[in-house]
């Protein structure tokens, strides 16, 4: 067993123009070097399948393939394949196939399969004509299968599946043949054309190789390759009532596409003997021609205060935990598209954790810092008052409205300014007033000056109080040379500069604030993950937000100053009012906040 640990994860490359250098980018150079790939123009392969994937010229060299179940969505683990794999291929003029790995109608269905689509070119990559299904090869898998039988390589089974589990042995414990072995390979034909007819009930016989049963890895313990499902397929329908596993699949599907790499995370290592071997076998058959595909393992993305398990997201999803697959608080690309996560940043993030063999927990917040890099360059900037507090500014005329010209990025003056208005009574935020100041703190209290950001200079004379003894009115006066921009403004010395937002002019809004969807840093290791759920890890409050984001369309992000970065999630009927998730804080506040409670 490999070893957890946490780390730091530094970018893999100096030049963040060159891609990161890993134990997979050097087997590949040395396998361009040695001229691994010669010959690979689909000799040996079946020629139905070589019109149907000639989009691309066999002139490849190196090719790649993600291959999502359509299952469920795809989540952040998948990014890190996935940005591997397409990146590869980009990186050294070759192609990599979407292929679906489709061998599990009770599971999977089309909504999967467009959601997983969509995610991958929201990443920012692109198959091109190279998308397939295992379900393509469906009947090559079959005809394979018949091979193995003839060759006395594969046998049918009529144990249930308690006992080909009980007779398979364990790590210390050989196998027991199954007495079904020795079944004559006339006898396995028949019985298998007969489950593909659809004459025995599920579960009554499956295909299973003859390798070795006393074999010390359990993968080469004659696996399973094909069991009886009389389900609908969502692509074959009801044609299939048998349908080859996984580890039987994927091997094959790899050598038909003339894959060169492929690419696994590391709990399929285990299993590059099995893949070895069925390709061998066909190679012995003649059905395939060296070179074929060679299998390689990477770790796989450990994210800290996140379950990539999908069998726990769907539970997740389906006991009502989250609000379905593209909740904010959820891993899945759809969820952090939702949460306003960029692409751009998630690929920064692959990026800067690398490729290697050392399973270990990445930090959320490098993810975090990943987003907030690609925000920081390309968000505007806008007021917004998260916890409004009544200002009535006692010497502004009552009725007059004037404009404070505020930039749209500090660090990005192309990208113009905006008109903010500014009346006798505005909000700002509750925490930026206190009645009693501690040592440090240089926002508004009785007496005290401060800068309205963009906007004038204000000198607090008093307040008012609720029941309870709380601000709910503060009373100021206004410095009218003091106006940012005017030629007196730096007359006028502050420390503190709050922001503000107009009471007549100011926008109804609800925000989204998210937090850890679990409160343990390696939720996958505990038992019971449900009591683990942090009860805090949403909170929605009502706040304002300026009148220049009327016009803000559904996917829009800002910065809201001293707030963080958000993304527009909604807009009513009338378009009057608004729903924004935050995507992330300014800074990182979740050791602090975890402190403080």
């Amino acid at each position: 067993m490999i070893k957890k640990k946490k780390i730091v994860i530094k970018s893999t490359s100096e030049d963040k123009n060159q891609p990161g250098i890993n134990f997979i980018r050097n087997i590949i150079d040395q396998d361009l070097n040695n001229n691994a790939f010669d010959g690979r123009k689909w000799s040996g392969r079946p020629k139905p399948f070589r019109d149907q994937c000639d989009a691309k010229p066999d002139t490849t060299s190196v090719r790649t393939r993600f291959p999502p179940e359509p299952n469920g969505y795809l989540h952040l683990g998948h990014a890190k394949s996935i940005c591997l794999n397409f990146g590869i291929a980009k990186d050294y003029d070759g192609a990599c196939h979407l292929r679906f790995d489709d061998t599990n109608p009770v599971t999977e269905n089309e909504e999967y399969v467009q959601a997983i689509k969509e995610s991958v070119k929201w990443l920012g990559f692109d198959w091109e004509e190279l998308m397939f299904f295992s379900s393509d090869y469906f009947e090559y898998l079959y005809d394979f299968a018949l091979e193995f039988i003839k060759k006395g390589d594969a046998y049918v089974d009529s144990l249930d599946s308690d006992e080909i589990r009980r007779c398979r042995g364990t790590l210390t414990e050989k196998g027991i043949d199954s007495p079904f072995r020795i079944r004559s390979v006339k006898e396995n034909l028949e019985i298998f054309e007969n489950m593909r007819l659809g004459k025995f009930k599920e579960g009554s016989h499956v295909l299973r190789l003859k390798i070795d049963m006393e074999a010390p890895n359990l993968n080469l313990r004659d696996p399973v390759i094909y069991r009886i499902l009389h389900k609908t397929h969502h692509k074959t329908g009801r044609r299939w009532c048998i349908y080859p596993m996984y580890d039987y699949t994927h091997c094959i599907s790899d050598a038909l596409e003339n894959i060169t790499h492929s690419l696994c995370t590391l709990e399929f290592e285990d299993h590059r003997v099995l893949y070895d071997w069925i390709l061998n076998k066909l190679m012995k058959y003649g059905i395939l021609k060296a070179p074929v595909p060679r299998q390689y393992e990477f770790s796989r993305l450990n994210l800290s205060h996140v379950v990539l398990s999908k069998r726990k997201l769907i539970q997740l999803v389906e006991e009502g935990h989250v609000d379905g697959w593209d909740d904010p608080r959820m891993p899945t690309l759809v969820g952090a598209k939702r949460r306003g996560y960029p692409s751009s940043g998630i690929k920064k993030f692959c990026d800067r954790i690398g490729i290697s063999k050392s399973d270990s927990i990445i930090d959320y917040t490098i993810f975090e810092d990943c987003a907030r890099e690609e925000l920081n360059d390309s968000c505007q900037r806008r007021f917004a008052i998260l916890d409004p507090l009544k200002l009535v500014i006692e010497n502004y005329p009552n009725n007059s409205i004037e404009h404070c010209i505020a930039g749209n990025h500090p660090k990005l003056p192309q990208l113009g300014t905006r008109e903010i208005p500014f009346t006798k009574e505005i909000w700002i935020e509750k925490s930026d007033f206190v009645i009693t100041p501690p040592k440090g703190f240089f926002r508004l209290y009785p007496g005290n000056k401060v800068r309205l950001r963009f906007g004038y200079v204000i000198e607090c004379l008093g307040y008012d109080v609720d029941e309870v003894g709380k601000p709910n009115t503060i009373y100021c006066r206004y410095f009218s040379e003091s106006k940012s921009g005017s030629l007196k403004s730096n007359y006028h010395k502050v420390k503190g500069n709050i922001h503000w937002l107009s009471m007549q002019h100011a926008i109804p809004c609800t925000i989204n604030l998210f937090d850890r969807l679990f409160l343990s840093a390696d939720p996958s290791k505990i038992e019971n993950l449900l009591e683990h759920l942090n009860p805090h890890s949403k909170k929605t409050t009502k706040a304002f937000i300026e009148p220049s984001l009327k016009s803000a369309q559904i996917g829009d992000q800002f910065q809201f100053e001293r707030h963080g970065y958000f993304i527009l999630d909604a807009i009513n009927d009338n378009k009057n009012s608004f729903v924004f998730n935050r995507t992330v804080t300014l800074r990182d506040t979740w050791a602090k906040d975890r402190k403080r409670k």
